[in-house]
C-alpha cells in the first residue's frame, strides 16, 4: 500500500530516553515543513535549541500526571496514530474528534536493564511504538538512533517512506518492544519470592537475540550462519581483537569457544596467575591439552598429544604469545589461535600466515544455561559445572594415590569433562598423552586414548567420564602403564573393578559425578 497524501504539514511525535541525535533528526524533519508534537524532557531539550515544537498536553488538553506515568496514554495521541487513511470510518471519527494523524513516531524507552524496578517499566513510550508498528501501512515508527540519518535521507530524496522502509521500521520496533518485555519477564524471576523460584528452569523462556556476526558460513559451505547475542548482554565475542586472518565459519567460532573454556579450566585456579596453559582443539574435541614451565613448552607438548589430529585445529593458550612459541606454531597448520595478548614480535611473525586467525581475547564466563535446538522446541539445561575438589572425591582402592598422581589426576579429570562422550582421557606431568573422544562405547575409548599415547602413559592416569561398566576398561589403562583412575563411579559392577584395581595395584578415586557431553 502506497502513503497516502495528508494534509500538512506532517505530524512527527518524538518521545525518547535516550535523546542522542534527537535533536539533528527534529531540525532535519522541521526544515522539511513538518510539525513536531513532544513530551516532557524532550520537548524541553528541543525548545533549549531552538526547534519549534507542541507539547503533547496542549494536543490533549490534559496534563502530565501520576508523576508522569500518564502523559500520550490519550485518543488525541493514539487515535492519530492508529486511524488507518483508508478507512472512511477511520477519518469520519478524526473529523469528528479534531484529531490530526500522526505520520511518524520516533520513541524508545526507559532503560529498564539499567536499573530494573517498576518505574523504568514504559507504559506509554512501548503503546506508541507498538501503536504506529501496527499502523506502519500509514506510519513510520524509529526505535534506534542509528536509523535517524537514514530517514532523514530518505524523507529528502522521496519525500515519504517507502512501505518497504516503514515493514522493516515496524519490525525493528516490535523486536524492540519484545526485548524489552523479555527483561521485565527476567526481573520478575529473580525477584519471585515464591516457594521454587530459585529454579532455574522457568516456566518460559523468553530469549531475544540480536544478530552481531556474518559468519563465513556455518557448518559446511551450503549452509549460512551467524553470530547471535542475548539483548542486554555481552561476552568475551564481543571485544575479541581479530589481528589477522579470513572470516570466521560457524565451526570456528564453535571450536574456539571449546578451547577458550577449556584453557581457562586447566591451570591451577588457586594461583595467583595461571600457570603457562594450552590446548589444541579439533572438532570440538581436546586433541591436545598441557601444562609447561612457560607457554611454549606448554604448546608444544599439548600438540605432542595428537599430532595427526591437531592439523588444521584451534589453540588456545591462557599467557601472551611468545615468539618462541609462534614458531612452534607457524610449523602446523592451524585455523585458529586464541590468547590473552601477543609479544609485538610474535604478532607480527604470526601475521605472515594468511590462513591463520589470530584473536586477541578477554577470560571467557561459561552461561547458566545450555540451550539446544529439537523439533518444535528446545531442550535446556543447567551449564555443566565441574568440581575438581579431591577433597570431595573418594579413594576406593587400598592403594591412595601418590602426590603426583593426584596433581595428574586432577588435570585429567577437567581435561575428559570437556570430551565428547563416552570419553577417556590419560594424562602425565599435566599432559595430555591419549584421548580417546565420541566412542560409543567406553572400550572403544579407552583403546583409542591407549593406542594414541603410544607408550607415554607409563607411570601416569586415566580419567573416564562416567563409570566403567566392566573392567575391560580398567585393564586396557593398566596395559598402557597407568598406576592410577579417575571416576564417577557408580556401576552395579563396582565392586569387581574395585577389586581389579587393587590387583594391578592401582589407585583409584570415584568422583561421585559424571560429565557425559554430547
Amino acid at each position: 500500500m502506497s502513503p497516502v497524501t495528508v494534509s500538512t504539514p506532517r505530524r512527527a511525535l518524538l518521545s525518547v530516553y535516550d535523546k542522542a541525535g534527537i535533536v539533528d533528526l527534529a531540525r532535519g524533519l522541521a526544515e522539511l515543513g513538518w510539525e513536531l508534537v513532544s513530551t516532557g524532557g524532550t520537548a524541553t531539550l528541543l525548545v533549549d535549541e531552538g526547534i519549534p515544537v507542541v507539547e503533547v498536553a496542549e494536543i490533549t488538553k490534559a496534563p502530565e500526571m501520576l508523576g508522569g506515568r500518564v502523559k500520550t496514554l490519550h485518543p488525541m495521541v493514539l487515535g492519530g496514530i492508529l486511524a488507518d487513511r483508508s478507512d472512511p470510518d477511520h477519518a469520519r471519527d478524526l473529523r469528528q474528534r479534531g484529531i490530526t494523524p500522526v505520520d511518524l513516531v520516533v520513541g524508545n524507552l526507559y532503560p529498564f536493564s539499567s536499573d530494573p524496578g517498576i518505574e523504568l517499566i514504559d507504559i506509554g513510550g512501548s503503546t506508541m511504538v507498538r501503536a504506529a508498528a501496527k499502523n506502519h501501512a500509514h506510519v513510520g515508527v524509529v526505535v534506534d538512533p542509528a536509523d535517524y540519518d537514514g530517514l532523514l535521507a530518505e524523507l529528502r530524496a522521496d519525500g515519504s517512506l517507502s512501505d518497504a522502509t516503514r515493514r522493516r521500521l515496524a519490525r525493528a520496533a516490535f523486536a524492540h518492544t519484545a526485548a524489552y518485555d523479555a527483561d521485565i519477564v527476567r526481573w520478575f524471576d529473580e525477584q519471585d519470592p515464591s516457594e521454587g523460584a530459585d529454579d532455574p528452569l522457568k516456566p518460559s523462556m523468553h530469549l531475544a537475540l540480536d544478530r552481531v556476526q556474518d559468519l563465513r558460513y556455518g557448518e559446511n559451505p551450503h549452509q549460512v550462519g551467524a553470530r547471535y547475542r542475548m539483548v542486554g548482554s555481552s561476552g568475551w565475542w564481543d571485544t575479541v581483537v581479530v589481528h589477522a586472518g579470513k572470516a570466521m565459519s560457524y565451526l570456528n567460532l564453535f571450536d574456539a569457544e571449546a578451547a577458550w573454556r577449556l584453557v581457562h579450566a586447566l591451570g591451577d585456579p588457586g594461583a595467583t596467575t595461571d600457570e603457562p596453559t594450552a590446548v589444541v582443539i579439533k572438532h570440538a574435541n581436546p586433541s591436545g591439552a598441557a601444562v609447561g614451565a612457560d607457554i611454549a613448552e606448554a604448546y608444544m607438548a599439548a600438540h605432542e598429544c595428537d599430532p595427526v589430529s591437531a592439523f588444521g585445529g584451534i589453540v588456545a593458550v591462557n599467557q601472551p604469545v611468545t615468539m618462541a612459541m609462534a614458531e612452534a606454531l607457524s610449523e602446523v597448520f592451524t585455523e585458529v589461535v586464541v590468547a590473552p595478548a601477543y609479544e609485538v614480535d610474535a604478532l607480527a611473525y604470526l601475521q605472515q600466515k594468511a590462513e591463520l586467525r589470530i584473536l586477541e581475547a578477554e577470560a571467557p564466563i561459561r552461561p547458566e544455561l545450555d540451550v539446544r535446538s529439537i523439533d518444535g522446541g528446545f531442550l535446556i539445561q543447567t551449564a555443566d559445572r565441574l568440581v575438581a575438589e579431591p577433597s570431595q572425591w573418594r579413594v576406593v582402592t587400598d592403594r591412595e594415590p601418590t602426590a603426583d598422581e593426584w596433581v595428574d589426576l586432577v588435570f585429567a579429570w577437567r581435561v575428559v569433562a570437556r570430551v565428547k562422550s563416552n570419553a577417556v582421557v590419560l594424562a602425565r606431568n599435566r599432559r595430555a598423552v591419549g584421548i580417546g573422544a565420541g566412542q560409543q562405547n567406553r572400550r572403544d575409548a579407552g583403546r583409542i586414548a591407549a593406542d594414541k599415547a603410544s607408550g607415554r602413559a607409563v607411570g601416569g592416569v586415566c580419567a573416564s567420564d562416567a563409570f566403567f561398566p566392566f573392567r575391560d576398561g580398567l585393564d586396557a589403562a593398566a596395559d598402557a602403564g597407568v598406576t592410577a583412575v579417575v571416576q564417577p563411579g557408580g556401576s552395579r559392577r563396582d565392586d569387581e573393578v574395585i577389586a581389579a584395581a587393587d590387583e594391578l595395584d592401582m589407585a583409584m578415586v570415584f568422583t561421585g559425578e559424571r560429565h557425559f557431553q554430547h
